[in-house]
């Protein structure tokens, strides 16, 4: 079942906070993975490229784990289980360039390549722990 994200959660998400996605690998091991990460309010959201590790391993197995930390405050943090719910191309592009201006303060992300097509990885949490934030 969903858990709802807290408004002290949703604020860190908001902010260029430090994201740690880990995914299982098709023997059981944990692969793990920093990434730019952002919300909708309900799931967690996360930019890759169609073929990457974590996209395979989460196509196969949804189960996954989040740690989003606030680069300036180790003990504000959040650690989450949940299940990849969808995998989409739609507005992976727009995506990645409003992470590229969250993180980077770039208009449009950088290092785009049309070789690679954009994919987002929808997580709906199921278990959320938190130090530091307000609910």
């Amino acid at each position: 079942m969903p858990q709802t994200i807290s408004p002290g959660f949703l604020k860190l998400l908001r902010e260029p906070a430090f994201c740690q996605l880990a995914t299982l690998m098709p023997d059981g091991s944990p692969q793990i993975t920093q990434v730019w990460v952002e919300t909708d309010g309900e799931h967690i959201l996360i930019n890759t490229i169609e073929g990457s590790q974590k996209e395979k391993n989460v196509h196969r197995d949804p189960r996954v784990a989040v740690n989003v930390v606030d680069p300036t405050n180790a003990w504000r943090i959040a650690m989450v289980r949940g299940r990849v719910v969808e995998v989409t191309t739609e507005g992976a592009v727009r995506q990645i360039d409003r992470l590229a201006k969250k993180y980077l303060d770039e208009e449009t992300y950088p290092f785009h390549r049309p070789d690679r097509v954009r994919t987002t990885i929808k997580i709906a949490p199921e278990k959320i722990n938190k130090i530091g934030l307000e609910e």
